[in-house]
């Protein structure tokens, strides 16, 4: 069983290259997670990812019920050439808002895991943040409930949970001035919140510390906001799988 914070089930393939992200706008927000992920994975693959096979499926204000999972699941039908090694799920923000939504969330994603794990491929459940003020929202109890959902969902179905949302508070916690949120609605992820998350994601998936990685967004992310959302990231996926990075 796993932990109240923690989880202990990793991928099997720490090294996919065939990767299918499924989401909505936390996803596709500054250029889009997915591309972010990529290039940090292309600083430690051995050859250049091929993009035909790494793919992102977005829905703007979407829930996890709100996709046709068995479209993109059949690969060519998103010009991919190959089946996907590995398919990441990310629920919308206002799945966590009362118990009967997080019940919907709970059937969706097994259903959803077990259409993944059908077609040959691993699933991960993208740990959604926690919104902040000026969020109507806002409010603490909120990435309680998130880690609660998400933690039982992995565990229920034998997927890894990737603690973007845990990564989020633990910066925030650390530096309290960083912005991780786009200021005008406290939901969004600003460029170094899709940052930090895509530095959660790298090492969730390959248990690697995102410590040293080069990439930086083209010169957009300073020495400083890198090293601190690296570091960030590296102590959020040791504590949450209790591991060494």
């Amino acid at each position: 069983m796993f932990a109240s914070d923690t989880q202990t089930y990793s991928l099997i393939n720490k090294t996919p290259e065939r990767v299918l992200f499924i989401g909505n706008s936390y996803l596709y927000y500054n250029d889009s997670l997915h591309n972010h992920v990529r290039r940090m994975l292309d600083e430690i693959y051995p050859n250049k990812i091929d993009t035909t096979n790494y793919k992102s499926v977005t829905i703007s204000g979407s829930r996890s019920w709100h996709h046709n999972i068995d479209h993109p699941l059949k690969h060519k039908n998103i010009g991919a050439d190959q089946p996907f090694q590995l398919v990441i799920l990310q629920g919308g923000s206002g799945e966590t808002n009362t118990k009967s939504e997080r019940k919907i969330f709970s059937n969706e994603i097994k259903k959803a895991v077990n259409k993944i794990h059908q077609s040959g491929a691993e699933a991960a459940l993208y740990m959604i943040h926690a919104y902040v003020e000026p969020h109507n929202k806002a409010n603490p109890q909120m990435i309680k409930d998130i880690k609660k959902m998400y933690i039982d969902a992995g565990a229920n179905n034998n997927a890894l949970v990737i603690p973007v949302g845990i990564a989020f508070e633990n910066a925030y916690k650390l530096n309290p001035n960083i912005k991780l949120h786009k200021s005008f609605d406290g939901s969004h992820p600003s460029l170094l919140g899709t940052y930090l998350a895509s530095c959660v994601v790298f090492a969730s998936i390959t248990q690697k510390s995102p410590r040293g990685i080069d990439y930086n967004y083209f010169n957009e992310i300073s020495d400083v906001d890198k090293n601190f959302l690296q570091d960030v990231a590296h102590m959020t996926v040791e504590t949450f799988f209790d591991i060494k990075l």
